[in-house]
């Protein structure tokens, strides 16, 4: 397995099974164009098998921590370490971007999601209630 940050908007495209919707072009270059964005992607055999994406968020008291955005593999690969080694990528690269910390939110289901997260050193900071403005874009919509 060899894992590297996506660099180009093909590698991105050509990964585009590992996502819950096709990406789109423009979208992808904006992710890759703006600061603090990251995807790693795990290749097995020179085939796309999994990426985690994350996004560094700046406060002025508190620094800059990483929000693991989204962590994906693909099913013939699951089950083989590649949500880990991946979860421990993005991890390894906050640290040394120098963020205090890499959180995650997680549905308290999703018992796949929780022990990956765990078994790479995550602990729980207790619950919390996430609550959502929907204005029509995103994967269904027009506008980015």
């Amino acid at each position: 397995m060899d894992i590297r940050p996506a660099s180009t908007v093909a590698e991105l495209l050509a990964a585009g099974h590992l996502f819950d919707a096709a990406p789109r072009e423009e979208w992808a270059a904006r992710f890759l164009a703006a600061d603090g964005h990251v995807l790693l992607i795990a290749y097995v055999d020179g085939v796309p098998a999994g990426f985690v994406s994350g996004i560094e968020m700046l406060h002025p008291d508190k620094g800059t921590e990483m929000c693991l955005y989204e962590l994906a593999v693909d099913d013939p690969f699951r089950r083989r370490g590649i949500g880990g080694a991946l979860t421990r990528a993005l991890v390894d690269l906050a640290r040394e971007r120098g963020c205090y910390d890499v959180w995650v939110g997680v549905e308290p289901d999703n018992e796949a999601a929780l022990a990956t997260y765990r078994s790479t050193g995550a602990g729980d900071d207790g619950r919390f209630a996430m609550l959502v403005w929907e204005f029509g874009g995103g994967t269904n919509g027009s506008q980015p």
